[in-house]
């Protein structure tokens, strides 16, 4: 009996293991939270959806890529307390944030991506 509920366990704790995102550490709560939201929504884009890390006006900013599956997507920025900064792309394809263009960010590092 005792083999049958270890067995069970290590079955269940595999299963929950291999649904976690494989987030970069150091990543804010908050940002983890929204990845997850992200990851877990087949919209706007199935695959192709990442979120990259950048150095921008003085703050650590992440950009929720939401993949290449239609046109005229936005990518929006959020900064580490996860408010939200504005968005690039669309269909007016814009690229500033806080009146900069965003070509001046620092990349840092891909966090997630699918």
């Amino acid at each position: 009996m005792n083999k049958l509920v270890l067995v069970i366990l290590a079955i269940v704790a595999t299963t929950l293991s291999s649904c976690q995102l494989d987030i970069e550490p150091g990543t804010p709560g908050c940002i983890q939270s929204r990845i997850k939201d992200f990851s877990d929504k087949g919209i706007p884009c199935e695959t192709g959806k990442s979120v990259q890390k950048y150095s921008f006006q003085d703050m650590t900013v992440y950009v929720f890529e939401p993949g290449t599956c239609g046109n005229d997507m936005t990518a929006d920025i959020f900064d580490s307390n996860c408010n939200n900064l504005g968005f690039l792309g669309g269909i007016a394809g814009n690229t500033e944030i806080n009146g900069e263009d965003f070509s001046n960010a620092v990349f840092i590092e891909t966090v997630w991506n699918n």
